[in-house]
């Protein structure tokens, strides 16, 4: 399984060269149960470091979307014909400031069973249930459905449905979409970072939070990476 993760991030780098025309520094791979996420390091383009020092930081991100809708769909064939399995969301999101960034794939059913023995039993998956809850709460409203996930003991996942209100559905549907996922981006990264009590809860600081959406299916992913 490991050989089979070094691979799929090696792949993942070139379609990532080949599309924005530079690879990043690194990019791992971790899995566990349905999901698939990649943690990646050093991918920033010399233009996109113009736009970032001239607070452009949107344009960069509208830019990304549209790009990364072609590199997942390349890679969709391939990872569902090497796990076995169908593919039922894609996510991603960056942070400009560090330079990092996280692709997040869930399937349809397990890819596979790796554990970590006892790694994240002194975390509890509740806590910050009840954690990302209070902060929706905060930006938006309670989820209808939320499920907290150990991936590594360095990354966790959390998932939320139904998330969205009335004015977030009626912005959508008037083809506001990418406005709205680059405001939800900002406000609520802004309040898990600053009124989150996850390094707590993780007993561990947090190198970085990522957030996505898919709008479609009115579902969220958080990501949790670790120091």
């Amino acid at each position: 399984m490991q050989q089979k993760l070094n691979d799929i991030s090696s792949l993942t780098s070139k379609m990532l060269r080949k599309n924005f025309g530079r690879g990043p520094e690194s990019c791992s791979a971790f899995a566990n149960d349905r999901f698939l996420v990649f943690y990646i390091r050093g991918f920033m383009s010399p233009l996109e470091s113009t736009l970032l020092e001239h607070g452009n930081s949107d344009n960069i991100e509208i830019s990304r979307d549209i790009v990364m809708k072609t590199v997942l769909n390349q890679l969709k064939g391939i990872l569902e014909l090497e796990f076995e399995q169908d593919i039922e969301s894609f996510y991603h999101d960056w942070n400009y400031p560090q330079n990092t960034g996280m692709i997040t794939i869930q399937f349809e059913g397990a890819i596979t069973e790796l554990d970590y023995p006892n790694q994240g039993a002194n975390v509890d998956l509740k806590l910050i249930i009840e954690e990302i809850e209070r902060i929706s709460i905060l930006v938006q409203k309670r989820p209808e459905k939320t499920e907290a996930y150990f991936i590594s003991p360095k990354i966790f996942l959390v998932k939320r449905d139904g998330i969205l209100v009335r004015i977030e559905k009626a912005l959508i549907a008037k083809g506001f979409e990418q406005t709205l996922l680059v405001t939800k981006d900002e406000l609520e990264k802004s309040y898990l970072h600053r009124d989150g009590r996850f390094e707590e809860i993780f007993r561990n600081p947090v190198a970085d939070i990522f957030v996505d959406w898919d709008f479609n299916e009115d579902r969220s992913i958080t990501c949790f990476v670790l120091k």
